[in-house]
């Protein structure tokens, strides 16, 4: 689908709520720290994915990654970007995905605020809220458009094939432990992440674990100094929210 049009009545709501869409975790201390609360980080680099396009999707990949989602009302620059994993480290080789970041320029971002669609309820939006994606599969993938469609496709053509199957436990759950051989920091034995490319094309879908697990996650588009679009976060795990309470005891 197309990206939504949004009202203009939309817009100045938009405009009025900057300051509570705008994201209270500092993503870049996130990515540049070794340790918050005590809990080390680690930092899983996957490489350039292709973005065709630039108009971007943050999705449940099993379950919501369909044709007719629409993508958020900001783009992207088109061409390759690098995309990075943060993982906690919670006890000795326990892990847990924090975020992932999709650089688009190669500058610090001054600012981030959430990815929105275009049709949000900003009404009622409150400061302490997020929208966010929804995740039922424990899995979250960021694309474009044209990604999605032939990802899409994909799965159809698997589906037709396989109909007695299903695709995660037949078909991907191999790729997860074979990532999880060939790289095994920071993962379990069955896989926590892998970038899978899509059958006679050039074109990836990463898959990465959510935080710890289903629920509903923003995604944050950060601004540079010259309020260009320099990279896309999103959060599984608020490591203020989460730990900040631990040293307090």
């Amino acid at each position: 689908m197309s990206k939504i049009i949004p009202t203009q009545e939309w817009l100045n709501l938009y405009e009025s709520k900057q300051d509570i869409l705008s994201s209270v975790s500092d993503f870049n201390e996130y990515f540049s720290l070794k340790e918050m609360f005590d809990k080390p980080l680690h930092k899983i680099e996957i490489g350039e994915l292709p973005f065709p396009t630039g108009e971007l999707l943050v999705r449940d990949p099993l379950v919501y990654l369909q044709k007719n989602e629409t993508p958020y009302l900001e783009s992207i620059p088109n061409g390759n970007h690098p995309l990075t994993l943060l993982v906690v480290e919670l006890e000795e080789d326990y892990f847990r995905y924090v975020a992932t970041r999709l650089k688009t320029k190669d500058t610090k971002a001054i600012k981030h605020k959430e990815a929105l669609l275009g049709n949000e309820d900003l009404v009622n939006f409150k400061e302490g809220e997020y929208f966010g994606f929804n995740v039922d599969a424990g899995l979250a993938t960021i694309v474009d458009v044209s990604t999605k469609d032939a990802y899409c496709n994909f799965v159809e053509n698997w589906i037709v094939k396989n109909p007695e199957s299903n695709i995660y436990d037949n078909y991907f759950a191999d790729q997860f432990k074979q990532n999880a051989i060939d790289n095994p920091k920071y993962q379990r034995e069955t896989g926590d992440w892998i970038n899978f490319k899509i059958p006679n094309t050039e074109l990836y879908v990463p898959m990465i674990q959510t935080g710890f697990g289903d629920g509903v996650y923003p995604v944050y588009f950060g601004f540079d100094e010259n309020n260009e679009i320099c990279e896309v976060v999103t959060q599984f795990i608020d490591l203020e929210l989460t730990f900040d309470d631990e040293e307090d005891e």
